[in-house]
């Protein structure tokens, strides 16, 4: 019944919660409405503060945590009959939660809008033909998890090289935008590895990428390893073959659908300079009058209160839209701009644990689920991570962003080896007062990972076994490894007369 109820998207958690589910959504692109943030506040709400939180995802997506068995099933109903969203193969063996540019159709650099091509891919998996409903066995019981990323640009938000397809924007020599294909990256206890060139380009429109991923899907369902499943991921397969001849493998797999698909070669990237551009804080649009607003959320958690106050930001500046980061953060898209000052007024946004303007330090921060939910979390890592990140905002400032990221175990939900510094859990010990070492929550640092164009992970830990049990301490140890290689430096602290007068 477990493993049925997770090809639902429902996942008990009675090892932490007895008695407990939380619901994995499908949120293509990222993109959720103000009335479905409502219905999510209201589904949870009943279980306290403790329980009934929200937490957004590093996919783009929404996990609601607290639920029963029997309000999980209201809230399916509920979704498919009203909401044209759904719960079902996001956990399990299934394809995950398809990420795509949050930007998508508002930036003036933007090469692709990835939203339709987002929700062709989601309802290829998701999406029974026949029926016309949600949940398709012809996907629902891959070799493994799988997860498909589109760049809209040079910016590569949604984190390509870390995906199992990973679709790079790229003009061909005639002027047509398509992708180049990349495959095979993932994360777990066993590997992490960065996709590889796959050396195919296929046009940006839906109808030919999901003829792509039908045939990346179709073999690796059919082909890929289902005995060993630390040896399971598509890249596995990838190796088996040989990227050449795995590569012939999708060309021919696609040419057999007689769609007129075509897959011709990669093309070239452009080469010169660009900066990754960031998504928090108030930004231009293509649009003139228009402004994107990115907002932090610590940790990725919400309340049922900040929900509600999501929401209602929504429907006053942004036509209802939320637009979901693999940060864990959220953008209010197409704010007009002469509405910016009121929106920055607003007492959910500074009054509260949301901001627009949360700095470098505090800002960056991403953290997975943690011990306080997940039966594979050695450490928790939410409420500490937000603690102790204050802790070292209050010590240092950075002259630009420093992504510190948490994970809780070595599955690596957090992402941990993408981060500038990334915290994984694991054992550590220290003296007590009887002078004899003991077992205290610790972690293993990783120092250097990038993300954006060609961006590539940090495979070992700069730091192992590291207490974080003093969250002084280790606070500690982060500022003083933003100084080190960051450069941050020391806060200077205003002395209290001096701040009175100004």
């Amino acid at each position: 019944i477990n493993s049925r109820l997770k090809w639902t998207g429902i996942l008990s958690r009675f090892r932490r919660t007895p008695g407990r589910f939380m619901m994995r959504l499908r949120i293509p692109n990222g993109i959720v409405k103000a009335d479905t943030l409502r219905l999510f506040a209201d589904t949870i709400e009943p279980y306290g503060d403790e329980l009934g939180v929200m937490d957004i995802t590093t996919r783009q997506n929404i996990q609601l945590r607290g639920l029963t068995l029997e309000d999980g099933a209201d809230l399916t109903k509920a979704l498919h009959a009203d909401h044209n969203m759904t719960s079902f193969q996001s956990a399990l063996d299934n394809a995950r939660n398809v990420v795509g540019s949050p930007l998508a159709g508002l930036d003036d650099l933007e090469l692709v809008d990835t939203r339709p091509i987002a929700n062709a891919i989601n309802d290829l998996i998701s999406l029974d033909k026949e029926t016309g409903e949600r949940g398709n066995p012809q996907w629902g019981n891959l070799p493994r998890k799988f997860n498909i990323a589109i760049s809209g640009g040079r910016d590569d938000f949604a984190h390509t090289y870390i995906n199992d397809i990973g679709l790079d924007p790229v003009p061909h020599q005639d002027g047509r935008i398509g992708f180049n294909v990349v495959v095979g990256g993932y994360m777990s206890i066993k590997r992490v590895a960065e996709s590889v060139p796959l050396g195919l380009w296929v046009p940006a429109d839906p109808y030919s990428v999901t003829a792509l991923c039908e045939a990346i899907l179709r073999i690796f369902r059919d082909e890929g390893n289902r005995k060993d499943r630390q040896k399971a991921r598509l890249m596995w397969l990838v190796e088996d073959m040989g990227v050449e001849e795995y590569s012939k493998a999708i060309k021919a797999e696609v040419e057999s659908y007689g769609r007129g698909v075509v897959l011709e070669e990669a093309q070239p990237h452009e080469t010169g300079a660009f900066e990754r551009r960031e998504l928090l804080g108030v930004h231009a649009q293509a649009d003139e009058g228009l402004r994107r607003v990115g907002v932090h959320v610590p940790a990725g958690r919400l309340s049922v209160e900040e929900a509600r106050h999501v929401a209602d930001l929504a429907d006053r500046y942004s036509e209802g839209e939320v637009r979901l980061t693999v940060e864990q953060n959220f953008i209010l898209p197409n704010v007009p701009a002469d509405s910016i000052d009121a929106l920055l007024q607003e007492p959910a946004l500074t009054m509260g644990r949301l901001a627009v303007d949360p700095g470098n330090v505090k800002g960056p921060m991403v953290s997975c689920t943690g011990a306080q939910f997940c039966p594979l979390a050695i450490i928790e890592t939410k409420t500490v991570a937000e603690r102790v990140m204050a802790k070292v905002d209050a010590l240092v400032e950075a002259p630009k962003p420093v992504r510190v990221h948490w994970t809780g175990c070595p599955n690596s939900c957090g992402q941990v080896q993408a981060a500038d510094i990334g915290l994984m859990g694991a054992p550590a010990k220290r003296k007590n007062d009887e002078g004899k070492m003991k077992a205290v929550a610790g972690a293993n640092i990783f120092l250097g990972g990038t993300i954006g164009e060609g961006g590539h992970l940090a495979l070992d830990p700069h730091m192992k076994n590291v207490p974080i049990d003093d969250e002084d301490e280790i606070a500690g140890v982060i500022a003083g490894l933003m100084k080190e290689n960051f450069g941050a430096v020391d806060r200077v602290e205003v002395p209290k007369e001096v701040a009175m007068s100004r």
